[in-house]
């Protein structure tokens, strides 16, 4: 076999250069097309044997992984009470991520990851266990080149937040070595009320600098979330008639079709509206009603997102415009569910509830006097979350009524899941001699236009947070608003009777469709 030849030295180098110099100006133009890569990096979860870790976390890390988007010697490490050794910590994120995972499992990624992993058992006032963690933490430096850059990931109740951060604190973690980088990620509720919010805030502050800290809301890491700016900025034919001209009314619906399950603890005095409302729902309304920003980057955003929330008015009668309720027995799913009430661990007196439904307006030129109606619940009719924003009648129609009647109003629907796309509802002649009108759907599904299927919420917020980009994470003004709006609701249901009682697998309280009823509109049935 003839040797290849060998270039000389200085060839070699003038080709490195030049390669170089070919990658360069791509990237320093900002080609989206490129996909994001994250740096040397490594992730600690606190709270890695929940649900959320199991079924979400590890499983999107190992997607990551498997998309080429970490880098070879990314590291996870997990803390948590339990008594396990590296190899049993290993063994957990394996069954989790065979079981959970989005795409094909394969044993050569699997292995890469799994060099990387370490367990660390305590509990959060241990001091020993978090002088372990740094020393973990320095080990992977050494020895998977992480270069000193990690993101601590708060999987856990949120009374545990401020533990948490002050040992991050007092062990040195929490304070990146010269050049590198260390970022607090933290899941929601962001507290209980805006005097806890703020409490919690400053808790944060006091150890990361606000640009450090991640407040996950995974609704808005969905593609279809990104989609609604995309919608409305890239296209020509629906911004100009976004807005009061032309829109009669908005409805923004997260649905759940089970209860509580096993999570009567965290869900109990919480309810609906604090777990959903205050950010999900208030998030999608903000970006549905948001201006054009700047360019989409997290100032930029934040400002339009900003500028909505301060703009959003309450009803000046709360009763008669807000409703809550909580599931009581029925059927679900061709099964018999029992009610909120009886569900373990819940007290029979509580008020908590399981459905909410308000109405607000944006108190600006675009969207003086059009509702947005906002409603959440579980134990519902199905499954799914949508924004609907519901056109005017036409001012004037040649036609007869009967032509008509069965014409409702056009909309356009984008659904966030779970099929996810948007439907454009509009009324069209059904076929044949006499002049007869009908609502009928166009359709777009992700599934059906594009090959690659979408990566989940956590995909793409875990990269976010290792890439340092915070535009899909609410900052500290957003949520501080969000709960000025929902606090008086909050108080008004605190000291007005009891949550309205709705079957499991219907729509909610009746008296939430007489809150449409009084507007002269009424709900969706998805």
């Amino acid at each position: 076999m003839t040797e290849a030849p060998t270039l000389p030295a200085a060839d070699i180098e003038a080709a490195v250069e030049a390669a170089a110099d070919w990658e360069n100006p791509l990237r320093d133009r900002g080609d989206r097309r490129l996909p994001k890569i994250a740096g040397p990096s490594g992730l600690v979860i606190f709270g890695v044997t929940g649900d959320l870790s199991r079924k979400k976390l590890m499983p999107a890390v190992y997607d990551l992984a498997n998309r080429g988007l970490l880098p070879p010697g990314f590291s996870l490490v997990g803390f948590a009470r339990r008594d396990w050794e590296d190899e049993d910590f290993a063994q957990i994120v394996h069954d989790s991520v065979r079981e959970h995972s989005r795409t094909e499992f394969r044993e050569e990624v699997w292995q890469q990851l799994a060099e990387g992993m370490r367990f660390i058992p305590g509990d959060f006032d241990d001091d020993q266990a978090f002088k372990q963690l740094r020393s973990a933490v320095e080990e992977l430096d050494a020895s998977r080149g992480t270069s000193g850059n990690y993101a601590f990931y708060l999987s856990v109740p949120p009374k545990f937040f401020p533990k948490v951060v002050q040992q991050l604190k007092k062990h040195g973690l929490a304070k990146a070595p010269e050049g590198s980088w260390r970022r607090a990620v933290i899941e929601k509720p962001f507290g209980h009320n805006l005097k806890s919010a703020r409490a919690l805030n400053k808790v944060l502050h006091d150890v990361f600098d606000p640009e450090q800290v991640f407040r996950i809301d995974h609704y808005l890491g969905k593609e279809t979330v990104q989609n609604i700016l995309a919608l409305r900025f890239a296209n020509q034919m629906y911004e100009p008639i976004w807005n009061r001209s032309y829109v009669d009314h908005v409805q923004i619906t997260m649905a759940e079709d089970i209860g509580i399950g096993g999570r009567a603890g965290y869900y109990d005095g919480i309810g609906s509206a604090r777990d959903v409302i205050q950010n999900h729902l208030l998030q999608l309304m903000a970006l549905t009603a948001m201006e054009e920003p700047l360019a989409f980057d997290v100032d930029s955003l934040l400002t339009e997102k900003l500028k909505v929330l301060k703009s959003v008015k309450l009803p000046e009668h709360l009763g008669e415009h807000t409703v809550r309720g909580q599931y009581a027995a029925g059927w679900q799913g061709g099964e018999k569910a029992i009610g909120y009430l009886q569900e373990d661990g819940i007290d029979p007196k509580s008020k908590t509830d399981t459905y909410a439904a308000i109405k607000v307006e944006v108190d600006n030129r675009r969207w003086a006097g059009v509702p947005f109606y906002l409603r959440t619940g579980k134990r519902l009719g199905r499954r799914v979350t949508e924004i609907a924003v519901v056109f005017q009648r036409a001012p004037h129609s040649p036609f007869d009524h009967t032509a008509t009647e069965e014409l409702g109003q056009n909309a356009i629907v984008i659904r966030v899941q779970p099929d996810e796309g948007i439907t454009v509802r509009f009324g069209s002649k059904v076929p044949g001699t006499s002049m007869e009108i009908r609502d009928v759907s166009m359709d777009f599904a992700y599934g059906e236009s594009f090959t690659e299927s979408s990566p989940e919420a956590y995909e793409r917020l875990i990269l976010d947070v290792l890439l340092g980009d915070s535009n899909l994470f609410p900052r500290t003004e957003e949520v501080e608003l969000s709960w000025r709006i929902l606090d008086p609701i909050e108080q008004y249901w605190g000291t007005h009777g009891r949550p309205a009682q709705y079957s499991s697998g219907s729509w909610g309280p009746q008296e939430a469709d007489e809150m449409l009823a009084r507007d002269g509109r009424s709900w969706r049935r998805p």
